[in-house]
């Protein structure tokens, strides 16, 4: 793992270069997903399940399109018990936590004769995303629950949850049961853009719905970026990030195992130390040497690593946040002797962790809060996926004839200003 000095000329084009990688796609990227997207707009469950046939499975047809009940039967049969009390552990810790994000109705009375508000309520119908990796043999079954749990602590009637199919044609029997667990009502089988279209605009099986979260692949992601305005989106989310910010006290060992498990994700997944200590960053880039030899996935982490990986040497530790800001990383760890003195200083990031027992995975699984988060510098706008994504707020005013005449001519005059002669007349004719 290269070591930069930071600030400096190379240092920088670094930056640079792990800043401009974006989304990583491509215009005949673009142009493939906008084709699927129209096909299953114009066609439907028949364009839907000729996509599955051709890249997930031949098994899957329009009768067993949708999960079956013998299907969750059978899963319940097939997942283990130290399984459903880790998902339990999981599901009642990310209700905790996004409980406590809902959001009240109110109504209010600022000037005399007037009453304003805010109405909240929860979309009517979700879809969730969730990826099934190696053909599905290796369930996403986390983004089940981050998409799933937010939802239904918003209040969302009906949930319903599309994912790809194992080769036989079947569901991962671990995602069937988290999904059993967090209450979706319905399951397809079915990934990539022609699922997200399918959930979009609605097709003779699946229900249109209001909003489309989850994470995915470059395809997914793009359309998640042509449907959003058709439907609400959570975000439109770049290849996985790491940024740590550690000093000498720091073990080498919890961070190269930390960077490498973003790595692991993708080539294009972006994973950086940031340290006040030479001796500390020497220490890492060793250990993350050792270490990638044991990985499965050790090609693809090595050449995120190389591609996009880098240990800064920075004169201190406020220089370290600085840069981090600048950054905006998906996920951020402080590594530092007292953390909790920089906290005041982070202005952007997705997810904050904090001290040498809180590594990212902590929060990919089971902490509480929800480990969809921007990525790719957005984290200097956007926030993870939270429960106001399934949530509107509607205002609500009220004004009495005394309040009206009131401020009458202050509209008028104003109405008058943009040439709206309609809108002044709506005003006019009830002060005559």
């Amino acid at each position: 793992m290269k070591i930069f000095t930071y600030p400096s000329a190379e240092g920088e084009k670094r930056v640079k270069e792990t800043i401009d990688r974006g989304l990583g796609f491509s215009d005949a990227d673009y142009r493939s997903v906008e084709k699927f997207i129209s096909d299953v707009k114009n066609r439907g469950d028949e364009a839907v399940l000729e996509y599955t046939q051709k890249f997930d499975s031949h098994a899957v047809t329009h009768e067993n399109f949708q999960v079956p009940s013998m299907e969750f039967e059978r899963a319940r049969a097939l997942v283990d018990d130290s399984f459903l009390k880790a998902l339990d552990r999981a599901v009642d810790q990310l209700e905790s936590f996004h409980s406590r994000q809902r959001e009240n109705s109110w109504i209010h009375h600022p000037r005399r004769g007037v009453t304003l508000g805010q109405l909240v309520r929860p979309v009517s119908i979700a879809g969730i995303y969730a990826p099934g990796a190696k053909g599905g043999k290796t369930p996403l079954v986390s983004s089940v629950l981050m998409g799933a749990v937010p939802a239904k602590v918003a209040g969302v009637e009906s949930t319903i949850l599309m994912t790809p199919p194992m080769a036989d044609g079947t569901v991962n029997p671990y995602m069937l049961a988290a999904a059993e667990r967090v209450g979706i009502n319905l399951v397809f089988k079915a990934g990539s853009a022609w699922a997200i279209a399918a959930m979009a605009y609605g097709t003779a099986q699946v229900p249109k719905v209001d909003v489309v979260v989850g994470p995915g692949n470059i395809y997914v992601t793009l359309a998640k970026k042509i449907v959003s305005g058709t439907v609400g989106i959570d975000m439109i989310a770049g290849p996985s990030e790491i940024l740590i910010i550690a000093d000498q006290d720091a073990d080498p060992r919890f961070i190269a195992a930390d960077l490498l498990s973003q790595a692991e994700h993708d080539t294009m997944a972006s994973s950086i130390l940031v340290t006040d200590s030479r001796e500390l960053a020497l220490g890492v880039a060793g250990e993350v040497e050792r270490q990638l030899d044991k990985l499965s996935r050790k090609e693809t982490a090595l050449k995120s690593i190389e591609d996009f990986g880098a240990i800064m040497v920075v004169p201190d530790i406020d220089t370290a946040v600085s840069l981090s800001n600048r950054l905006a990383p998906e996920h951020l760890e402080l590594m530092v002797k007292e953390p909790f003195q920089y906290i005041g200083e982070i202005k952007n990031a997705g997810a904050l962790f904090i001290g040498p027992y809180t590594p990212e995975p902590v929060g990919d699984y089971i902490a509480g809060p929800n480990h969809v988060l921007p990525t790719a510098g957005t984290a200097r706008f956007s926030s993870a996926l939270s429960v106001d994504v399934f949530m509107k707020k509607i205002s609500l005013i009220n004004y009495s004839k005394e309040a009206f005449e009131n401020e009458a001519r202050d509209i008028l005059t104003l109405a008058g200003i943009e040439g709206l002669d309609a809108h002044a007349n709506s005003i006019r004719i009830r002060m005559d």
